[in-house]
């Protein structure tokens, strides 16, 4: 008895042809175009599974398969102000944007990719010409947060495929972020409800940063219901940068202002400057404040005391970034709207809880 057709019974695409042959639709493309050919086992592969499936590419597979430049753009925001001597190489070193552009450049790196990266600055949100030229040279753009206001990012749609992180919803692109709302909540009930603080501060992100709108929220939440009146506002609003937390800390302390307890930073690199400055001030973490983060960087470890923060899987939020947008560039299907990556709170010395081998120090390493 003659076997079923297990051919789809929809159009087939280049992606169909590469996931047969278990390449990337870069090396098809190569092979349907003849240039840049790859290795010779490459090319049987994908020609073999082109006689398999009896793909026979229509206007839009050739298309797809003729403009392919194999590269995706990633641009992020990065601030044009010098820091302070003693953060001098800070804006050198973007802890968190960082390792997402390495998961970005791994997850490309499997589908024969290359990656463009590119920076707007902090405070610029109009970008749109100099963004407008990277997406003619690239397959698809991954912007990070606020890069581009939502009609920006529409229009850049039109023309190439879109991926945000931590970016504000549209219609025209998807937007791949952490749960905020989760991680902040179960860190301040940590705080407020196991160690019982009295008083605690939020040391803010970006006003305009959806990963602050949401962490700030989920944080005011959990101080109220703990009935606690939380130190907040522009006194306490940083930049996600270690120089913006010491600036915070310092300006308090120089107001003459009592500190609170404990202080929740929008992030780990604005930690890493707070512990600095509290140091420098003779104020002892976690003994007279404790000081948390949010993201666990590869560094929040070799703090002393360690950081208690929340983990986001950093770099697989860059990889799911590239990911979503590969499907989006091979036509393979359209993902939905955003996808939420889940956080975890990660319990070191600097809350107060006593880890093994974490001594109660106050200062950083080096």
């Amino acid at each position: 008895m003659d076997q079923p057709d297990e051919r789809p019974t929809r159009a087939l695409t280049i992606y169909d042809v590469a996931r047969h042959a278990g390449v990337s639709i870069a090396s098809v493309s190569r092979v349907l175009n003849g240039r840049n050919s790859p290795r010779p086992e490459t090319r049987e592969r994908v020609l073999a599974a082109v006689a398999e499936l009896g793909f026979v590419p229509d206007g839009a597979a050739r298309a797809l398969s003729n403009r392919l430049k194999e590269v995706v753009a990633v641009v992020y925001r990065r601030p044009k102000d010098k820091p302070p001597d003693e953060f001098a190489e800070e804006e050198e070193s973007l802890l968190f944007t960082d390792v997402i552009n390495r998961g970005v450049e791994a997850g490309a790196r499997k589908h024969g990719f290359d990656v463009l990266l590119s920076t707007v600055d902090v405070h610029d949100h109009g970008p749109q010409a100099r963004i407008t030229s990277i997406a003619g040279k690239s397959d698809g753009l991954i912007l990070h947060d606020q890069v581009l206001e939502p009609d920006g990012i529409a229009r850049l749609a039109q023309r190439v495929p879109v991926v945000t992180l931590a970016g504000t919803l549209t219609s025209a692109s998807v937007n791949i972020r952490c749960d905020n709302s989760a991680g902040m909540r179960e860190l301040t009930t940590h705080l407020l409800v196991d160690h019982g603080y009295p008083t605690i501060a939020y040391l803010s992100g970006h006003g305009d940063s959806p990963d602050n709108v949401a962490r700030a929220t989920a944080f005011l939440a959990g101080a109220a219901a703990a009935g606690i009146e939380p130190l907040t506002g522009e006194l306490w609003r940083g930049n996600y940068m270690a120089a913006g937390g010491a600036q915070v800390i310092r300006d308090v302390i120089g107001r003459g202002l009592p500190l609170p307890r404990a202080i929740v930073c929008a992030n780990d690199q604005t930690a890493i400057g707070v512990l600095y400055a509290l140091a420098q001030h003779g104020v002892r973490v976690p003994h007279d404040v404790a000081v948390t983060g949010f993201d666990d960087v590869p560094v929040a470890r070799h703090l002393h005391p360690q950081l208690t923060t929340v983990r986001q899987p950093i770099q697989k939020l860059g990889a799911t970034a590239f990911d979503v947008l590969y499907a989006l560039i091979s036509g393979e299907r359209r993902p939905e709207r955003e996808v939420v990556l889940p956080t975890s709170l990660v319990i070191r010395g600097s809350c107060g809880c006593q880890i093994e081998n974490d001594p109660p120090m106050s200062i950083m390493d080096g």
